[in-house]
């Protein structure tokens, strides 16, 4: 597509902290420093990956290589808790995770969808992912971290204004390369965590994110995990509880059903979620590959627990140069959604209330639409672009693995 991405000027304004509430920071800073817990989770190298010098003081600049295979950095949740300390549900995906994983702030990451990009990497790590049009409808990605620090992460490319009106019901850290000037002037007044918290890579280049030579620009821009949790320790982004705004109910296992597709169509692409009643996964294929897509930083296939399809308004974004079709979305208001979960499909409703407040689900009736635990795929569609939906039939499969559980492939 080639466009042309601007850089935003960095935001100087910075909010006081008092003395009392700075010593609180700093004494559960060196608490959970003692639990590793701001970097590493289990399975983390014991040497410094590259460009970084300690975990004390962060990285100090970019990997000399990259590759765009598995890597060894981790995509796993940390370090099990000793007895005395209870998992409970990470505010994401429902997943039981340690608490001081609970805890880490969400960070959102634009991911490029054009055809020099694939494979992605981080598709796996990420508690939800949102797939929305941009220029031209040509989809693009956010991908959001919580409980799991994610091994590579890429192409990152650049902002828009609807993207980070969905990142801001988390409040997220939005991490970007660029972006539109609608988007560019919203982070400029309210990316001091107004609502998010702006990581802009022409900022903050070479040092938490990078260039690779495998690919030409745009689609080589990357990141990983420790770089990621770094950058938000350096823009004083906080870890706090984090409120939980879906609902997550694991399915009986007696409640299994087979069959459930769902198709939505892109201009030049299409995608097909499969479900697995075996594994109670949604197998993921791009374009009618025979083969499902695979997560480049692992090498495992990306298998979502939950499938969530909604329509909108889009239309040309005012004020912009016609040459780029850069889009906007009625983000803000109500619409139809197909939730998709344990092989079932049900046509409920979403509703966002203001720009900062968070996306959410219900069913028919109005409930809050129940989802299982594990990542949840968001699929955006204008209300001209096609979809199918076919919904899954029961079937008995006594051993089917438990609810929420990903499984290797």
């Amino acid at each position: 597509m080639g466009e042309a991405e601007t850089a935003a000027r960095p935001v100087r304004r910075r909010t006081a902290i008092g003395a009392v509430a700075l010593v609180a920071v700093l004494l559960a800073a060196i608490a959970l420093l003692g639990r590793g817990f701001l970097l590493a989770p289990a399975g983390a190298r014991t040497t410094p990956s590259p460009g970084v010098s300690s975990i004390a003081d962060g990285p100090t600049s970019s990997p000399s290589t990259a590759t765009l295979g598995p890597t060894s950095a981790p995509t796993t949740s940390p370090t099990a808790a000793p007895p005395s300390m209870v998992d409970v549900p990470a505010p994401l995906t429902g997943i039981l995770v340690d608490p001081l994983a609970a805890l880490r702030h969400p960070i959102a990451v634009m991911v490029d969808d054009q055809a020099g990009a694939r494979p992605q990497s981080g598709f796996n790590a990420a508690a939800v992912v949102i797939q929305a049009p941009a220029e031209g409808g040509i989809p693009r990605y956010m991908m959001i971290f919580q409980n799991q620090i994610p091994g590579s992460v890429g192409p990152v490319r650049s902002a828009r204004q609807y993207f980070i009106e969905w990142a801001a019901g988390w409040n997220a850290m939005y991490v970007h390369h660029g972006g539109s000037p609608q988007a560019l002037a919203t982070l400029q007044v309210d990316g001091r965590g107004q609502l998010v918290w702006n990581a802009d890579g022409f900022r903050w280049s070479p040092t938490y994110l990078w260039r690779i030579s495998q690919r030409p620009s745009p689609h080589n821009v990357y990141t990983d995990g420790l770089h990621l949790r770094a950058l938000a320790r350096r823009i004083d982004v906080p870890d706090d509880p984090i409120p939980t705004t879906w609902t997550f109910e694991p399915q009986p296992v007696a409640d299994t059903y087979s069959g459930n597709v769902i198709t939505v169509v892109y201009p030049n692409e299409a995608i097909t979620f499969r479900y697995d009643a075996t594994r109670n996964i949604y197998l993921r294929y791009i374009n009618g590959s025979a083969k499902p897509q695979v997560d480049a930083a692992d090498g495992q296939l990306v298998t979502p627990t939950n499938v969530v399809v909604i329509r909108m308004h889009f239309g040309p974004l005012l004020n912009s140069n016609p040459a780029k079709h850069r889009l906007e979305a009625a983000d803000v208001g109500r619409g139809d959604a197909w939730i998709s979960t344990g092989g079932r499909t049900i046509h409920g409703y979403w509703t966002k209330t203001s720009v900062g407040a968070p996306l959410l689900f219900f069913d028919g009736s109005g409930h809050p639409a129940a989802l299982q635990p594990g990542q949840t795929f968001i699929e955006v569609l204008a209300l001209n672009y096609p979809y199918s939906i076919r919904n899954g039939t029961p079937v008995q499969l006594p051993d089917r693995t438990l609810s929420g559980t990903q499984i290797p492939t």
